[in-house]
Formats: C-alpha cells, sequence, structure tokens
C-alpha cells in the first residue's frame, strides 16, 4: 500500500485517527441534516383556487421510506463491499501476500463507503436546509391544509382578490384546519423529497420528515454507477494527448493505411477498444432505478417536475463529489481510489506541499508546463526542448517540443508562446 497503510504502529494510529475523524465529520453533516428536518419550515402563501396543489393526498406511496433507504443506502453499501472483496487487487497485480492484499480490500472498501457516506449526507443537509428555507407547497398541499373559507378574510396576506372579480387571494397557513407534522411536510417541496421517517431511540422519538426520495436515490445509485464503472472499466474509448494528432496533410498526399503518413492515425486507433456492450447493462441499472423512484414523486402528487429536477441534479452533483473525493477519474485511474494520506499530513497539509501524500515524486512538473520549463531525464513524464521561433507573420516567442512525440524540426501551435 501507499503511505500510511501497514506502516509502524505509531504512524498507523495518528492516520487511522485521522480518518476516523472524517467517518465522524460524514456523520456530524447527517445529523445536521436530520436536525433541519424536525425543524417547521417557512410557510409560502398560497392560492386556495390554485389547481397545480390541489391533488388529493396519497398516504401510501408507491416508494416507502424502508425501501427508499434499501434502494439509496444498503444496496449501494452491499454492492461496494462485495466488489471490493472480490475484485481488489486486481487481476495485473502480482500474486502480493495475504497482508498486503487484505490491507488493499480493506482500504478500498473504506473509502468505497466513505465516498457514498460523502455523498448522501452532502444530498441530505443540502436538501434539508433549501426545503426549510424556500418553503414550497407540495401539489397535494389543499388536501393536507383543509382549508376554512370562512377565515380567508383574516388569513389573506397578499393578492387582489377584493378588487377585481375572479381574483387572487394569497392566504398564509393560518387558514388550515390541520396544523402539525402533516401540514408542515406540505411545505417542504423544493427540491424533491420524501414521506416522514420514524427513528426510534429508547424514550425519544424524532420525526424525520422528507427523506428525499429523489435526492438520495440519485446521490446513491449514481454514486454506484461511477463506482461500478471505475471498477468495471466502463468508459467511452478516448485518445491520449498526442501532437501527432494535430498533423495535417497537403492535398495528394498519400494517406492510405500502409502509407507512413497514416501511421500517427494507426497508433491512435490501437489505443483504445469499446468495453463490451453487455457492460451498459450494469451501468444503466442503478440510473434506471434512481429514474423510477423519481417518477412516482410525480404520480404520488409530492413533487411539482421542477422539485423532481433538481433533486436529481444535487444528487448527481453530490455524487460526484463523493466519488471524486476518493476516487481517480474513471478513464485514467484503473478502477483505483486515491492512496491514504500520509501519516505526516494526516491532519493538514501546510502550506509548500504539493500533495497530501508522502511521496511528493508524484507531483513533478509536466515536461508541456512552459512556465516550469521542460523536464529532462530518467523518470520525468516527457523530454523536450524549448527554443526560440519566428513565424512568416513576424510574429516571435518561444516553443517547446516533445521530442517522444513530435518531428524535431516542428512544434505543435499549442505548445508555442507569444513573447509579445
Amino acid at each position: 500500500m501507499a503511505s500510511g497503510i501497514g506502516a509502524q504502529s505509531r504512524i498507523s494510529k495518528r492516520l487511522i485517527l485521522s480518518y476516523i475523524i472524517d467517518w465522524i465529520t460524514i456523520i456530524a453533516i447527517a445529523a445536521v441534516g436530520a436536525a433541519f428536518s424536525v425543524i417547521a419550515p417557512n410557510k409560502r402563501p398560497f392560492d386556495v383556487t390554485d389547481a397545480n396543489i390541489s391533488f388529493p393526498y396519497v398516504k401510501k406511496e408507491k416508494v416507502s421510506t424502508g425501501l427508499l433507504i434499501a434502494i439509496g443506502l444498503a444496496i449501494p453499501a452491499v454492492i461496494t463491499f462485495l466488489v471490493c472483496v472480490v475484485l481488489i487487487p486486481g487481476p495485473r497485480e502480482r500474486k502480493p501476500l495475504w497482508s498486503s492484499a487484505f490491507q488493499r480490500k480493506l482500504w478500498e472498501w473504506n473509502v468505497a463507503w466513505m465516498g457514498l457516506g460523502v455523498s448522501l449526507a452532502v444530498a441530505f443537509l443540502v436538501t434539508d436546509g433549501t426545503k426549510n428555507l424556500v418553503g414550497k407547497p407540495r401539489p397535494d398541499l389543499l388536501a393536507r391544509c383543509d382549508p376554512d373559507l370562512s377565515r380567508i378574510l383574516n388569513s389573506t396576506v397578499g393578492g387582489i382578490g377584493d378588487q377585481v372579480n375572479e381574483g387572487i387571494n394569497l392566504v398564509s397557513w393560518t387558514i388550515c384546519r390541520n396544523p402539525g407534522s402533516i401540514l408542515d411536510d406540505g411545505f417542504r417541496s423544493f427540491p424533491s423529497g420524501h414521506s416522514s421517517c420514524m427513528v426510534f431511540i429508547p424514550d425519544i422519538m424524532f420525526s424525520l420528515t422528507d427523506l428525499h426520495a429523489v435526492t438520495v436515490s440519485f446521490a446513491g445509485l449514481t454514486y454506484l454507477t461511477l463506482f461500478l464503472c471505475a471498477k468495471l472499466a466502463i468508459s467511452i474509448p478516448f485518445l491520449r494527448y498526442d501532437n501527432t494528432s494535430h498533423r495535417t496533410y497537403a492535398p495528394g498526399q498519400n494517406t492510405s493505411i500502409d502509407s507512413p503518413n497514416n501511421q500517427a492515425a494507426t497508433n491512435q486507433r490501437d489505443q483504445a477498444a469499446a468495453p463490451p456492450t453487455y457492460l451498459i447493462i450494469v451501468a444503466l441499472i442503478p440510473m434506471s432505478l434512481a429514474i423510477y423512484v423519481s417518477s412516482t414523486r410525480y404520480s404520488d402528487f409530492m413533487h411539482h417536475g421542477f422539485d423532481i429536477i433538481s433533486g436529481a441534479i444535487l444528487g448527481i452533483a453530490s455524487a460526484w463529489l463523493g466519488f471524486r473525493w476518493y476516487h481517480l477519474p474513471i478513464t485514467r485511474g484503473a478502477g483505483w481510489a486515491w492512496a491514504p494520506r500520509g501519516p505526516d499530513r494526516a491532519f493538514g497539509r501546510g502550506i509548500g506541499l504539493p500533495t497530501y501524500t508522502s511521496n511528493d515524486e508524484t507531483s513533478r512538473r509536466d515536461a508541456n508546463d512552459l512556465e516550469s520549463g521542460p523536464i529532462i531525464g530518467e523518470g520525468a513524464v516527457g523530454e523536450g526542448i524549448i527554443r526560440p521561433y519566428k513565424n512568416s507573420e513576424g510574429s516571435e516567442g518561444i516553443e517547446l517540443t516533445d521530442t517522444r512525440y513530435a518531428e524535431p524540426a516542428r512544434a505543435s501551435e499549442s505548445s508555442r508562446r507569444s513573447l509579445g
């Protein structure tokens, strides 16, 4: 393993403690979201003749709270655990010692669950806080409210209904006959959420209103999709950057497959291949399930369409954050998570240190970085030379030629920098 895991006892304890604190932070973020859910939300004024909030109140929803927890949390947790146990350390790795393989599995499992935790906790916090701040009525608000029309004048807070025929009267929640948690939940439409979830602690009962079907399902299942795409190498084929990819050919130049002029394109063609098509199904199943859960929020009259789209975007963004916080990019990371923090940087990096790992050799400058200059020598990203140039238009500057790809007599325009 990289730094930290399997190191000497004192350093390992420091590193382990830092990740325990990370777990406590994730749980604390979710707890703050839970606290928001038991606070009464703002209640936006509404019109008792508004058809958009006149739908019936559905007591038995298609996706219950228990099912939502299973879909958004339990299923991603179980699948990520099984993948780490079965597929780690990978077929290309040399047969490691049992202890080394166990450490690698344990690390990948830990960060898989930490990424899932970050995804769900952030989604939970932001969604609950936004719901309480906005106080948008649900489509079934009037059914929850059961307004007392005899109090309409005393409850009016806006509109011009008293000035013109068929005008709008905006009334406050005080017109409702059914105050309480059901009414409070009726003002939590944006962004999309779920029904009440009762969590029992000895002698204490907390009503966690709105367990966020759309946001939770998209956060958990999008994270699962990203995780599976990384571990199973499900990605669209791509080309690594190559200066020769910008080569152009003069009219009449031989560009047949056997021509030396077409060798660059042939090399590019051999860089990647499409994954087996059946793997697309693996990526689509979690997202399809998230879409189904979202659709039930519309058919159960719990959310407006804009609320559902907003909840989905929030869930996807939270999933991306949780995944990239702990994992390398899908197309370039070979399915691995980032290494553990260095023991000496377990609680912070400080100024002047390029990364949180103890191996600063991974932070060498790229050979194409004109600000730092070329890197030449063993272990460098690439070898290159810098020289001045003057083009036909009279413009002067400097250019860097990466000798791995470019012909010695020329360099790509993207590597040039004008002196003016």
